[in-house]
């Protein structure tokens, strides 16, 4: 059976490597836990590490404008929310939806500076947003 590109281009390991240098505005044990990124922000610091995995699928970052459905964006959201709906309670990474509701546009930058505007804005469908999941032990005390 022949590899997926996600097993190919060792996607799982650009994931958690990019999720794990999220910088941490906020003080360390801070009872929010690690902020979450938004796929198009996941992306862009995939693509910006491993710039051979949107050139093995033969797409782009994602966003609004870009003539596509399909996305480096849209491809990570896909599979760690299959992943993540398999093991739930087990999988490194955990996802949560940032509500369209009352957003008219969410932009980001990618690593050069250009511009790109999420296109799922007044979809009707929430961003998803993905962090580490937080492995450390509960004190109940």
């Amino acid at each position: 059976m022949p590899m997926s590109i996600w097993e190919q281009q060792a996607v799982e390991a650009a994931v958690l490597e990019a999720l794990g240098e999220v910088h941490l505005n906020n003080p360390a044990g801070h009872h929010f836990g690690r902020p979450y990124l938004s796929a198009y922000q996941l992306a862009i610091k995939v693509n910006r590490a491993h710039p051979q995995i949107a050139t093995e699928l033969g797409v782009s970052v994602g966003g609004a404008g870009t003539g596509t459905r399909t996305s480096l964006a849209q491809y990570l959201a896909r599979v760690l929310s299959q992943r993540i709906k398999q093991s739930p309670d087990s999988y490194p990474v955990e996802g949560a939806f940032l509500s369209n509701e009352h957003v008219d546009s969410v932009a980001f930058h990618d690593a050069d500076g250009a511009s790109i505007t999420s296109s799922l804005s007044q979809s009707g469908f929430d961003l998803s947003l993905f962090r580490l999941r937080d492995v450390s032990p509960t004190v109940n005390g």
